[in-house]
């Protein structure tokens, strides 16, 4: 669910930046968190936080993929 949220953000921050009449700029951020989480940033005139659960490559759990938090 976390990850379909961030994707769907960064459809929609895509859409607005083709429709603007203008100069627009598109940056995505990720750090590394504990616990299996990333903390991902979008970077559009203001940013988006969301932290989300990932599957490490080493690990073998199932991928729970849940928001834990956003904020802008």
């Amino acid at each position: 669910m976390g990850h379909q949220l961030v994707k769907n953000k960064i459809l929609q921050l895509y859409d607005e930046l083709v429709s603007h009449d203008g100069f627009a700029d598109l940056h995505i951020e990720m750090r590394i968190l504990r616990r299996g989480q990333k903390e991902i940033i979008l970077h559009c005139g203001k940013q988006y936080r969301y932290v989300v659960d990932f599957k490490n490559s080493n690990d073998n759990s199932s991928d729970n993929s849940s928001l834990v938090g956003e904020g802008s």
